[in-house]
Protein backbone atom coordinates (compact mmCIF):
# COMPACT_ATOMS: atom_id res chain seq x y z
CA UNK A 1 0.00 0.00 0.00
CA UNK A 2 1.77 3.24 -0.85
CA UNK A 3 1.76 5.86 1.55
CA UNK A 4 -0.41 9.07 2.47
CA UNK A 5 2.20 11.49 3.44
CA UNK A 6 5.42 12.29 2.20
CA UNK A 7 8.00 14.61 4.02
CA UNK A 8 9.61 17.41 1.32
CA UNK A 9 12.58 19.42 2.02
CA UNK A 10 11.34 22.74 0.43
CA UNK A 11 12.97 26.30 -0.56
CA UNK A 12 11.91 28.23 2.45
CA UNK A 13 13.49 31.70 1.83
CA UNK A 14 15.82 32.78 -1.32
CA UNK A 15 19.65 32.44 -0.48
CA UNK A 16 22.52 34.87 -1.63
CA UNK A 17 25.54 32.99 -2.36
CA UNK A 18 25.65 29.63 -0.53
CA UNK A 19 22.53 28.14 0.70
CA UNK A 20 22.70 27.72 4.86
CA UNK A 21 20.20 25.70 6.79
CA UNK A 22 17.29 28.79 7.56
CA UNK A 23 16.82 28.73 4.05
CA UNK A 24 15.10 25.25 4.16
CA UNK A 25 12.39 23.45 6.10
CA UNK A 26 10.40 19.99 6.33
CA UNK A 27 6.87 20.07 5.26
CA UNK A 28 4.29 17.18 5.53
CA UNK A 29 2.24 17.12 2.19
CA UNK A 30 -0.55 14.45 1.02
CA UNK A 31 0.39 11.80 -1.98
CA UNK A 32 -2.16 11.91 -4.61
CA UNK A 33 -3.58 8.70 -6.66
CA UNK A 34 -1.35 7.46 -9.42
CA UNK A 35 -2.71 8.71 -13.02
CA UNK A 36 -2.18 6.84 -15.69
CA UNK A 37 1.51 6.96 -17.13
CA UNK A 38 2.23 7.78 -13.52
CA UNK A 39 5.04 6.20 -11.06
CA UNK A 40 5.93 6.46 -7.34
CA UNK A 41 9.25 6.36 -6.04
CA UNK A 42 10.48 5.49 -2.88
CA UNK A 43 13.42 7.96 -2.79
CA UNK A 44 16.63 5.61 -0.49
CA UNK A 45 19.27 8.25 -1.44
CA UNK A 46 19.06 12.16 -2.36
CA UNK A 47 22.48 14.02 -4.06
CA UNK A 48 24.39 16.71 -2.76
CA UNK A 49 26.18 18.22 -4.93
CA UNK A 50 28.32 21.81 -5.38
CA UNK A 51 26.00 23.06 -8.58
CA UNK A 52 22.46 22.99 -5.98
CA UNK A 53 24.02 26.20 -4.69
CA UNK A 54 22.99 27.71 -8.56
CA UNK A 55 20.07 26.14 -8.47
CA UNK A 56 18.52 28.24 -5.49
CA UNK A 57 20.40 31.69 -6.14
CA UNK A 58 18.28 34.11 -7.78
CA UNK A 59 20.36 34.66 -10.95
CA UNK A 60 19.43 31.64 -14.02
CA UNK A 61 22.87 29.78 -14.82
CA UNK A 62 21.56 26.73 -17.07
CA UNK A 63 18.52 26.02 -15.41
CA UNK A 64 16.03 28.07 -13.65
CA UNK A 65 16.22 28.62 -10.12
CA UNK A 66 14.30 26.71 -7.71
CA UNK A 67 11.01 28.06 -6.80
CA UNK A 68 10.41 29.23 -3.35
CA UNK A 69 8.23 27.31 -1.90
CA UNK A 70 9.25 24.21 -3.97
CA UNK A 71 10.82 20.82 -3.29
CA UNK A 72 14.46 21.06 -3.69
CA UNK A 73 15.82 20.44 -7.24
CA UNK A 74 18.15 17.18 -6.49
CA UNK A 75 18.95 13.52 -8.18
CA UNK A 76 17.87 10.76 -6.02
CA UNK A 77 17.90 7.14 -6.10
CA UNK A 78 15.73 4.66 -5.15
CA UNK A 79 12.93 1.54 -5.95
CA UNK A 80 9.73 2.25 -7.69
CA UNK A 81 6.55 1.02 -5.38
CA UNK A 82 3.84 1.52 -7.86
CA UNK A 83 3.77 2.34 -11.43
CA UNK A 84 0.67 3.14 -13.79
CA UNK A 85 3.42 3.79 -16.63
CA UNK A 86 4.48 0.44 -18.69
CA UNK A 87 8.12 1.48 -19.12
CA UNK A 88 8.37 0.86 -14.80
CA UNK A 89 7.66 -2.11 -12.76
CA UNK A 90 7.28 -1.87 -9.04
CA UNK A 91 11.21 -2.48 -7.41
CA UNK A 92 13.04 -1.22 -10.56
CA UNK A 93 15.76 1.09 -8.91
CA UNK A 94 15.76 4.35 -10.57
CA UNK A 95 17.55 7.52 -10.91
CA UNK A 96 17.01 10.80 -11.75
CA UNK A 97 16.00 13.99 -10.62
CA UNK A 98 13.73 13.20 -8.14
CA UNK A 99 14.11 15.95 -5.28
CA UNK A 100 15.07 15.77 -1.94
CA UNK A 101 11.42 14.28 -0.32
CA UNK A 102 11.28 10.62 0.96
CA UNK A 103 8.50 9.89 -2.47
CA UNK A 104 8.71 11.22 -5.54
CA UNK A 105 5.83 11.07 -8.41
CA UNK A 106 7.02 11.27 -11.69
CA UNK A 107 5.69 10.57 -15.34
CA UNK A 108 8.90 9.00 -16.22
CA UNK A 109 10.60 12.44 -17.77
CA UNK A 110 12.38 13.23 -14.35
CA UNK A 111 14.17 9.50 -14.09
CA UNK A 112 17.75 9.72 -15.73
CA UNK A 113 18.29 5.71 -15.48
CA UNK A 114 17.01 2.70 -14.58
CA UNK A 115 20.27 1.23 -12.12
CA UNK A 116 21.49 -2.06 -14.08
CA UNK A 117 24.40 -2.41 -11.83
CA UNK A 118 22.97 -5.07 -8.91
CA UNK A 119 26.38 -6.07 -7.96
CA UNK A 120 27.30 -2.10 -6.55
CA UNK A 121 25.47 -0.12 -4.20
CA UNK A 122 22.47 1.81 -5.31
CA UNK A 123 24.00 5.06 -3.65
CA UNK A 124 26.83 5.14 -6.18
CA UNK A 125 24.17 6.03 -9.20
CA UNK A 126 24.83 9.52 -7.24
CA UNK A 127 28.39 9.69 -7.56
CA UNK A 128 30.86 7.80 -9.10
CA UNK A 129 28.54 5.89 -10.97
CA UNK A 130 26.40 9.02 -11.39
CA UNK A 131 27.00 13.20 -12.15
CA UNK A 132 29.82 13.31 -10.33
CA UNK A 133 31.70 10.15 -12.20
CA UNK A 134 30.02 10.82 -15.72
CA UNK A 135 31.45 14.77 -15.46
CA UNK A 136 34.66 14.01 -14.72
CA UNK A 137 34.46 11.10 -17.61
CA UNK A 138 33.16 13.19 -19.60
CA UNK A 139 35.08 16.45 -18.84
CA UNK A 140 38.52 14.82 -18.44
CA UNK A 141 38.10 12.89 -21.59
CA UNK A 142 36.26 14.86 -23.88
CA UNK A 143 37.39 18.31 -23.45
CA UNK A 144 40.62 17.60 -21.29
CA UNK A 145 42.02 15.17 -23.91
CA UNK A 146 44.30 13.61 -21.88
CA UNK A 147 47.76 12.60 -23.75
CA UNK A 148 49.72 9.35 -22.18
CA UNK A 149 52.83 11.55 -19.79
CA UNK A 150 50.60 14.34 -19.60
CA UNK A 151 50.72 16.47 -16.27
CA UNK A 152 47.19 16.49 -15.05
CA UNK A 153 46.63 18.98 -12.38
CA UNK A 154 43.15 18.82 -10.60
CA UNK A 155 41.27 20.89 -8.37
CA UNK A 156 39.13 19.65 -5.27
CA UNK A 157 41.16 16.55 -6.11
CA UNK A 158 39.96 14.65 -2.67
CA UNK A 159 36.16 15.73 -3.75
CA UNK A 160 33.38 13.48 -5.44
CA UNK A 161 34.29 14.36 -9.32
CA UNK A 162 37.94 15.00 -8.55
CA UNK A 163 39.07 12.33 -7.35
CA UNK A 164 37.48 10.20 -10.12
CA UNK A 165 39.14 12.83 -12.82
CA UNK A 166 42.47 12.02 -11.03
CA UNK A 167 42.35 8.02 -11.41
CA UNK A 168 40.80 7.97 -15.14
CA UNK A 169 43.78 10.40 -15.99
CA UNK A 170 46.20 7.97 -14.51
CA UNK A 171 44.42 4.98 -16.32
CA UNK A 172 45.01 7.40 -19.07
CA UNK A 173 48.77 7.15 -18.61
CA UNK A 174 49.17 10.85 -17.20
CA UNK A 175 51.11 11.85 -13.96
CA UNK A 176 48.52 13.49 -11.63
CA UNK A 177 49.06 16.22 -9.26
CA UNK A 178 45.89 16.70 -6.90
CA UNK A 179 45.12 20.27 -5.11
CA UNK A 180 43.17 20.02 -2.10
CA UNK A 181 42.75 21.92 1.43
CA UNK A 182 44.70 20.17 4.37
CA UNK A 183 46.70 17.63 5.43
CA UNK A 184 43.75 14.73 5.79
CA UNK A 185 42.64 15.13 2.15
CA UNK A 186 46.01 15.57 0.57
CA UNK A 187 47.13 12.61 2.39
CA UNK A 188 43.30 11.17 1.06
CA UNK A 189 44.36 11.80 -2.29
CA UNK A 190 47.96 9.46 -2.23
CA UNK A 191 46.98 7.02 -0.01
CA UNK A 192 43.08 6.10 -1.72
CA UNK A 193 43.16 7.84 -5.06
CA UNK A 194 46.64 7.04 -6.33
CA UNK A 195 47.39 10.57 -7.26
CA UNK A 196 50.99 10.80 -8.02
CA UNK A 197 51.72 14.46 -6.05
CA UNK A 198 49.21 15.96 -3.50
CA UNK A 199 49.16 19.57 -2.32
CA UNK A 200 47.53 21.72 -0.11
CA UNK A 201 46.42 24.73 -1.43
CA UNK A 202 46.13 26.35 1.68
CA UNK A 203 49.76 26.36 2.25
CA UNK A 204 52.01 29.80 2.30
CA UNK A 205 54.45 27.73 -0.03
CA UNK A 206 50.80 26.48 -2.41
CA UNK A 207 53.05 28.14 -5.60
CA UNK A 208 56.45 26.66 -4.67
CA UNK A 209 54.98 23.25 -4.17
CA UNK A 210 53.21 23.38 -7.30
CA UNK A 211 56.22 24.33 -9.42
CA UNK A 212 58.16 21.51 -7.79
CA UNK A 213 55.23 18.80 -8.28
CA UNK A 214 55.20 19.85 -12.02
CA UNK A 215 58.57 21.00 -13.02
CA UNK A 216 57.63 20.48 -16.86
CA UNK A 217 54.49 22.68 -16.46
CA UNK A 218 50.89 21.38 -16.26
CA UNK A 219 49.34 19.85 -19.28
CA UNK A 220 45.66 19.83 -18.63
CA UNK A 221 44.14 21.74 -15.18
CA UNK A 222 40.95 20.42 -14.36
CA UNK A 223 39.68 23.71 -12.40
CA UNK A 224 36.58 22.65 -10.04
CA UNK A 225 37.01 25.93 -7.89
CA UNK A 226 38.26 28.99 -10.09
CA UNK A 227 39.82 31.74 -7.51
CA UNK A 228 43.44 31.70 -6.15
CA UNK A 229 44.29 28.24 -6.82
CA UNK A 230 43.61 28.76 -10.16
CA UNK A 231 45.30 32.21 -10.67
CA UNK A 232 48.09 29.89 -9.29
CA UNK A 233 47.68 26.74 -11.50
CA UNK A 234 47.31 29.03 -14.69
CA UNK A 235 50.59 30.73 -14.32
CA UNK A 236 52.38 27.19 -14.59
CA UNK A 237 50.99 26.16 -18.20
CA UNK A 238 52.97 24.13 -20.00
CA UNK A 239 52.95 25.14 -23.86
CA UNK A 240 49.75 23.55 -25.43
CA UNK A 241 47.82 23.40 -22.45
CA UNK A 242 43.98 22.71 -21.99
CA UNK A 243 42.05 23.75 -19.40
CA UNK A 244 38.65 22.48 -18.31
CA UNK A 245 36.54 25.14 -16.35
CA UNK A 246 34.20 22.23 -14.01
CA UNK A 247 33.11 24.56 -11.45
CA UNK A 248 33.65 27.82 -9.65
CA UNK A 249 33.40 26.82 -5.81
CA UNK A 250 35.49 29.66 -4.41
CA UNK A 251 33.71 32.52 -6.00
CA UNK A 252 30.74 33.44 -3.42
CA UNK A 253 29.07 35.24 -5.69
CA UNK A 254 28.95 36.21 -9.26
CA UNK A 255 26.92 39.66 -8.60
CA UNK A 256 28.65 41.98 -8.96
CA UNK A 257 31.02 40.34 -11.26
CA UNK A 258 34.20 39.68 -9.44
CA UNK A 259 37.54 40.71 -10.69
CA UNK A 260 40.81 39.03 -10.70
CA UNK A 261 43.91 37.93 -12.77
CA UNK A 262 43.13 38.04 -16.29
CA UNK A 263 43.81 34.36 -18.18
CA UNK A 264 44.35 35.77 -22.05
CA UNK A 265 48.10 36.18 -21.59
CA UNK A 266 48.88 33.05 -20.40
CA UNK A 267 46.39 31.21 -23.17
CA UNK A 268 48.07 33.02 -25.53
CA UNK A 269 51.85 32.82 -24.72
CA UNK A 270 51.24 28.95 -24.13
CA UNK A 271 48.93 28.40 -26.80
CA UNK A 272 46.63 27.14 -24.91
CA UNK A 273 42.83 26.36 -24.89
CA UNK A 274 40.06 27.00 -21.89
CA UNK A 275 36.97 25.54 -22.41
CA UNK A 276 33.77 25.07 -19.91
CA UNK A 277 31.70 21.65 -19.24
CA UNK A 278 28.23 21.38 -18.61
CA UNK A 279 26.84 17.21 -18.38
CA UNK A 280 23.63 18.06 -20.03
CA UNK A 281 25.75 18.25 -23.23
CA UNK A 282 26.56 14.48 -23.13
CA UNK A 283 23.54 13.28 -21.39
CA UNK A 284 22.35 11.04 -24.55
CA UNK A 285 26.02 9.32 -23.73
CA UNK A 286 25.60 8.42 -20.03
CA UNK A 287 24.85 5.35 -19.98
CA UNK A 288 28.05 4.73 -22.18
CA UNK A 289 30.02 6.77 -19.28
CA UNK A 290 28.66 4.29 -16.20
CA UNK A 291 29.32 1.08 -18.22
CA UNK A 292 33.20 1.97 -18.32
CA UNK A 293 32.87 3.55 -14.75
CA UNK A 294 31.16 0.44 -13.44
CA UNK A 295 33.97 -1.70 -15.19
CA UNK A 296 36.81 -0.05 -13.34
CA UNK A 297 34.97 -0.35 -10.11
CA UNK A 298 34.84 -3.75 -10.17
CA UNK A 299 38.60 -4.26 -11.58
CA UNK A 300 39.98 -1.90 -9.04
CA UNK A 301 40.68 0.59 -11.23
CA UNK A 302 38.76 2.90 -9.79
CA UNK A 303 37.95 3.79 -5.72
CA UNK A 304 35.56 5.72 -4.22
CA UNK A 305 34.45 6.81 -1.21
CA UNK A 306 30.83 8.05 0.25
CA UNK A 307 29.74 10.31 2.98
CA UNK A 308 26.58 9.46 3.84
CA UNK A 309 23.95 11.65 6.18
CA UNK A 310 21.74 9.98 8.44
CA UNK A 311 17.75 10.88 7.39
CA UNK A 312 16.01 14.12 5.45
CA UNK A 313 16.95 16.31 8.99
CA UNK A 314 19.84 16.67 7.60
CA UNK A 315 19.41 17.95 4.47
CA UNK A 316 19.11 21.73 5.23
CA UNK A 317 22.62 22.17 6.21
CA UNK A 318 24.12 19.42 4.17
CA UNK A 319 24.87 21.95 0.80
CA UNK A 320 26.16 24.78 3.27
CA UNK A 321 28.63 21.48 4.78
CA UNK A 322 29.95 21.00 1.34
CA UNK A 323 31.03 24.52 1.30
CA UNK A 324 32.47 24.48 4.68
CA UNK A 325 35.18 21.76 3.56
CA UNK A 326 33.45 19.45 5.91
CA UNK A 327 32.63 16.08 3.51
CA UNK A 328 35.52 13.64 2.95
CA UNK A 329 34.17 12.26 -0.75
CA UNK A 330 30.43 12.01 -2.08
CA UNK A 331 27.85 13.13 0.13
CA UNK A 332 24.68 11.53 0.22
CA UNK A 333 21.71 11.01 2.35
CA UNK A 334 20.15 8.34 3.22
CA UNK A 335 16.54 8.60 3.82
CA UNK A 336 15.02 6.77 6.53
CA UNK A 337 11.32 5.24 5.94
CA UNK A 338 9.38 4.58 9.14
Amino acid sequence: MPPGQNRQVVLKSRPVGVPQSEHFEIVSTPLAELKPGELLVRNDFLSVDPAMRGWVNAAANYADPVAVGAVMRSFAAGHVIASRNPAYAENDRVMGMLGWQEFAVTDGKAIRRKVGEPDLPLSLSLGVLGLNGVTAYFALTEVGEPRPGDTVAVSTAAGAVGSAVGQIAKIAGCRTVGIAGGAQKTSLCLSEFGYDAAIDYKSADFERDLVAACPNGVNMYFDNTSGHISDVVLRQLAKGARVVICGTASVPSWEPWPEGPRVERHLLNKSARMQGFLIWDFEHRYNEAVTRLAAWIRSGQLRYREEILDGLESAPDAIAGLYRGENLGKRVISVRHG
